[in-house]
């Protein structure tokens, strides 16, 4: 039998960051991991929401990514859940990055955690922060959004 193509699943999303950011632009990355690392992932212990993406020396590094360490882990090493962890990428898009990001006001921002092909991969978008006003507006529309779904729900029954 031929095998499925997998679907990319998500591990963890940075819900936040759509509230905090408007997206130019998105890239995928991969994450370079230890093994125990790799095993919490997949139990979903993760938290990306503090995370951001720094460049040094030409690189792309995410800090603030947290992945809580199992118990049953691994008794050789002490794990760090704060640990910085590179990203990997052409070198001709991190250029392109980079050029972008010294431009004022841009950012880059992780969005989420996900499998591709036996490969964790870490979508990461190119941002401007937003005003207040402007997340009063994303706020007003998400409300307006849910007010309408529920008469549309009230009617149908």
């Amino acid at each position: 039998m031929a095998k499925k193509p997998e679907t990319a699943s998500r591990i963890a999303d940075n819900k936040k960051a759509a509230y905090n950011y408007f997206f130019e632009e998105r890239f995928e990355a991969g994450l370079v991991l230890e093994g125990w690392e790799v095993k919490s992932l997949r139990e979903g212990k993760v938290q990306i929401t503090d995370g951001y993406v720094v460049i040094r020396n030409g690189e792309l590094f995410v800090i603030g990514l947290q992945i809580n360490p199992l118990g049953t882990a691994s008794t050789h090493i002490s794990p760090d859940k704060q640990r910085t962890k590179k990203l990997l990428m052409h070198k001709e898009e991190i250029k392109r990055l980079i050029g972008k990001v010294e431009q004022k006001g841009y950012t880059l921002v992780p969005l989420n955690l996900h499998w591709k092909a036996g490969k964790i991969k870490c979508e990461i978008a190119l941002a401007k922060g937003k005003a207040e006003h402007d997340k009063r507006d994303t706020i007003k529309d998400r409300e307006g959004k849910r007010e309408v779904e529920r008469a549309m729900k009230t009617n149908h029954r």
